[in-house]
């Protein structure tokens, strides 16, 4: 098992998902990764991998829509970028 139900990931889990959140954060324009912006990619990163989600392209894609999603930043993307 790799998380537990208090939210404790194992080490390779946490290496998985800091790589995500690096490369989720290298698509974005420079002007937008700002610390709020990747901590809200991480809290998205978090909660798919909470629910069981290893795939690092799927959590890379699920943290970027949903920041996209929720902003107003969609613009500030290249189409080349959005394709995960």
């Amino acid at each position: 098992m790799n998380a537990t139900a208090a939210g404790v990931f194992q080490p390779e889990l946490i290496e998985l998902m800091k790589a995500v959140l690096d490369d989720a954060a290298a698509m974005l324009p420079e002007a937008k990764r700002t610390s709020t912006m990747k901590a809200e990619i991480a809290s998205h990163i978090l909660a798919c991998a909470a629910k069981g989600e290893r795939d690092p392209t799927a959590l890379k894609l699920g943290a970027l829509l949903a920041v996209v999603d929720c902003t107003h930043y969609s613009h500030d993307i290249s189409l080349e970028r959005r394709a995960v």
